[in-house]
C-alpha cells in the first residue's frame, strides 16, 4: 500500500508532490533558457569590437555568429530525439556541461577561427538545452496547465532578450569582449548543480529504440545547407554557384533523410506526426510567425539609425519594447490557452503582427518615438499572444515517447523562421533599392521606401499565417483542474 501511495504521487499530475515539482522543473530551464537566450544578444554587439581585435573583415567575424546558429539549428531535432531515448534531464545536464565548457573555450580563444569553432561547441550544447526545455515542463506541469507553463518560459526568453543588449554593452565596455563568454561560466555551474539537484531523473520512454545516426547526418546536412545559403545569398548573389549549389544540397539531402526515416524502424523524425493537423498546422503557422517577427528585428534598426539618426543606445533602448511586451503578455496568453485553446489566440497573435507589419511601413522621418513605440507593442503582443499557445499546442499534439522531437521542433521552426525571415527581407531591401535606382531616383531617397517593401511584404506573409492558425485541428481535451 505505501508503494502504491509513493507511485501515485510521482506520476499524479494533481497530487501535492507533482505540484511542487514543477516549479522546481521550471526553475532548472529557465536558467537554461535564459543563458542561451542572453549569449545569442549579447554576441551580436560584439561584432565591431571582435573585428578590432583580431584585424579580420566582417565576412570572416560574421561566422562567429553563423557557427553558432548552424550547429544549433543543425542538432535540434536529433539531440530531442536522442533524449526521448536516454532520458531528458540527463541530456539536458550534458547539454549545460558542453556549453558551459564552450564558453571557457570562446573566453580563452587566441584567434579567430578557434572562437568560431568553439561556438560550434556552445552551438551544440544549445541544441541539448533548447530540445528538451519544453520536453521537461511538458512532462513535469498537469496537462490542464501547458500552456502557462509555456508561457512562462516565453517570459525567460523575453528578458534574456531585454537584458542581453545593455548587459552586454556594459561588460564590453568595462572588461572587453571575452567578459560576454565568461559571465556564461558561473550560470553554467550553478545551472548544472541545480538542474542535477532538482529535475528528477526521468525514465526514457524510448530506450529500447535504436538512433538514427544516417538520418541524423542527413538533416543536419539539409538543415545546414539551407541556413547557410539562406544566410549568405544576399552576400553571395541568390544565382551564384555557391548559393545554388547549397539549396541544391539541401535539397537532396531533405529528399535522403525522407527516404530513410521511411525505411528505418526507429526514425530521427517520426514522419507520421505531420499526418496529426494540429502539429502541422502549428508548426507551420511557427515558421511563418517567426518570418515575420525577423523582418522587425533585422528591419527596424536600420531605420532607427540611418532614417531617423538614432544612436546605439537609443536605438537598443527603443528595440526592447519588443521583449518587455512579451514577457508581460506570454504568461497570461499561455494561462488564457489552458482553458480555450490556441486557436484563437494564435491567430489574434498573427493578425496583431500583420496589422504591425502594415502600420510600420507607414513610418516616416517625422514619425514621433510615441507612434514608432506603439508599433514595437503590437509587435510584441502578437508575438506574445502567439507564441505560449502555439507552442503548448506543438507539444501536445505529439505522444509521450516524442515530446523531446516536439521540443526541438519548436526551437528549429524558430530558428528557421528567422533566418528565412531575415534572407527576404534582405532581398526585398535590394531588389527595391535596385528598381528606385534604375528610375532614376537618388539612392539616398531609395533606402526608405525599400523598407517600407520589406515591412509589406512581412505583413502580406503574416496575413497568410492567420489561415494555417485558424484550420487547426482540435486540441485534446485538458485534464479536469
Amino acid at each position: 500500500m505505501p508503494s502504491e501511495r509513493k507511485n501515485l504521487m510521482l506520476t499524479d499530475p494533481a497530487s501535492p508532490s507533482r505540484l511542487d515539482y514543477k516549479w522546481k522543473a521550471l526553475i532548472a530551464v529557465a536558467i537554461g533558457t535564459f543563458m542561451s537566450t542572453l549569449d545569442s544578444s549579447i554576441v551580436n554587439l560584439a561584432m565591431p569590437t571582435l573585428g578590432h581585435e583580431f584585424g579580420v573583415e566582417i565576412t570572416t567575424v560574421e561566422w562567429v555568429a553563423m557557427a553558432y546558429m548552424l550547429a544549433l539549428a543543425g542538432l535540434l531535432i536529433s539531440m530531442g530525439r536522442l533524449s526521448d531515448m536516454v532520458g531528458h534531464k540527463r541530456v539536458y545536464n550534458v547539454g549545460f556541461a558542453i556549453f558551459t565548457l564552450g564558453s571557457l573555450l570562446c573566453a580563452l580563444a587566441q584567434g579567430i577561427h578557434a572562437l568560431i569553432l568553439f561556438r560550434v561547441v556552445q552551438g551544440a550544447g544549445a541544441a541539448m538545452l533548447a530540445s528538451n526545455g519544453a520536453a521537461i515542463l511538458t512532462a513535469a506541469f498537469p496537462r490542464s496547465e501547458r500552456g502557462k507553463a509555456m508561457g512562462l518560459n516565453g517570459t525567460i526568453v523575453g528578458a534574456g532578450l531585454t537584458v542581453g543588449p545593455s548587459l552586454g554593452g556594459l561588460l564590453i565596455h568595462a572588461f572587453g569582449w571575452r567578459s560576454i563568454f565568461t559571465i556564461n561560466i558561473p550560470i553554467g555551474v550553478i545551472g548544472i548543480l541545480l538542474a542535477s539537484r532538482l529535475l528528477r531523473p526521468d525514465s526514457p520512454v524510448a530506450n529500447n529504440e535504436r538512433f538514427d545516426l544516417p538520418g541524423a547526418l542527413a538533416l543536419l546536412s539539409s538543415l545546414t545547407a539551407l541556413l547557410l545559403a539562406l544566410s549568405r545569398g544576399e552576400a553571395w548573389g541568390w544565382s551564384s554557384t555557391p548559393t545554388v549549389g547549397l539549396f541544391a544540397l539541401s535539397l537532396a539531402s531533405l529528399i535522403l533523410f525522407i527516404r530513410i526515416e521511411m525505411r528505418v524502424p526507429h526514425p530521427t523524425m517520426d514522419l507520421s506526426l505531420f499526418r496529426n493537423r494540429l502539429f502541422s498546422a502549428a508548426s507551420s503557422s511557427a515558421v511563418i510567425s517567426y518570418m515575420a517577427i525577423a523582418t522587425v528585428t533585422f528591419v527596424m534598426p536600420f531605420y532607427l539609425q540611418h532614417v531617423r539618426g538614432y544612436t546605439t543606445a537609443q536605438m537598443g533602448l527603443m528595440l526592447t519594447v519588443v521583449p518587455l511586451t512579451m514577457v508581460v503578455v506570454s504568461p497570461i496568453s499561455g494561462w488564457i490557452s489552458d482553458r480555450i485553446g490556441s486557436r484563437i489566440l494564435s491567430s489574434a497573435g498573427m493578425a496583431s503582427v500583420a496589422v504591425a507589419l502594415f502600420l510600420l511601413r507607414g513610418l516616416h522621418p517625422e514619425s514621433t518615438p510615441a507612434e514608432i513605440t506603439v508599433r514595437l507593442i503590437l509587435v510584441g503582443l502578437g508575438n506574445g499572444l502567439f507564441t505560449s499557445p502555439n507552442s503548448s499546442a506543438i507539444m501536445g499534439a505529439v505522444p509521450p515517447q516524442r515530446l523531446g522531437v516536439a521540443s526541438g521542433m519548436i526551437s528549429t521552426v524558430r530558428t528557421v523562421g528567422m533566418v528565412m525571415g531575415i534572407a527576404l527581407a534582405g532581398a526585398v531591401i535590394a531588389l527595391r533599392s535596385g528598381q528606385l535606382i534604375d528610375a532614376g531616383i537618388a539612392p539616398d531617397d531609395t533606402f526608405g521606401v525599400a523598407l517600407k517593401s520589406a515591412f509589406l511584404v512581412a505583413g502580406g506573409i503574416a496575413t497568410a499565417g492567420i489561415i494555417p492558425s485558424l484550420v487547426r485541428g482540435r486540441e485534446a481535451r485538458r485534464a479536469p483542474r
